[in-house]
């Protein structure tokens, strides 16, 4: 099995200027510990919420690093400074509302302002770009809610391939028909 690399950007002016600990960035890793199965390295990048400085960080991940999945936490909401998926849009060639769709129909089922959240993905180059809210809970009931797709998505950029624990999430590939 191929050695992944997984970005993980938390965008957040005071765990970026060291006011607070990330513990958005850590429960990323820790679920991603959880569901992978591949050997996989993280690239994690911690920056202000500032468009220019998000996209940088999703570029290098993506163009530099090759990584085959980003996750973003922060920077999702309705508030002025609140530019993550603004940054994934302008970096993206494809977006893919539906795991926005599915994120939010997920947490409408334990918070009513999850309406406000406004995450998206999309594809840049072999990379998939996943934003997520910036709470540690919010963050692994959004990520169950669409990994399972997430390894035949990466699968259809071209990117590596991703096993997951089946007992923990099942990644979802449709069954390939005889070909006659």
């Amino acid at each position: 099995m191929d050695k992944i690399k997984i970005g993980v950007v938390t965008a957040s002016d005071r765990a970026s200027g060291g006011v607070y600990e990330d513990i958005s960035g850590k429960a990323i890793m820790d679920t991603m510990k959880e569901y992978l199965k591949n050997p996989f390295e993280i690239v994690y990048r911690c920056v202000p919420d500032e468009q220019e400085e998000i996209e940088n960080a999703l570029k290098e991940l993506c163009d530099k690093e090759e990584c085959a999945l980003v996750v973003t936490t922060g920077g999702t909401g309705p508030a002025p400074r609140d530019v993550t998926p603004e940054a994934t849009e302008a970096v993206c060639e494809k977006l893919l509302p539906g795991f926005g769709e599915r994120m939010r129909a997920v947490s409408l089922q334990y918070v009513p302002t999850a309406i406000l959240s406004r995450q998206t993905a999309g594809i840049r180059g072999k990379s998939l770009i996943i934003n997520l809210p910036g709470k540690p809970k919010s963050i692994r009931e959004c990520l169950d809610a669409v990994f399972e797709a997430v390894p035949y998505c990466i699968d259809l950029i071209g990117g590596p391939y991703i096993q997951t624990d089946e007992k923990v999430i099942k990644a979802f590939r449709p069954k390939k028909e005889d070909k006659k």
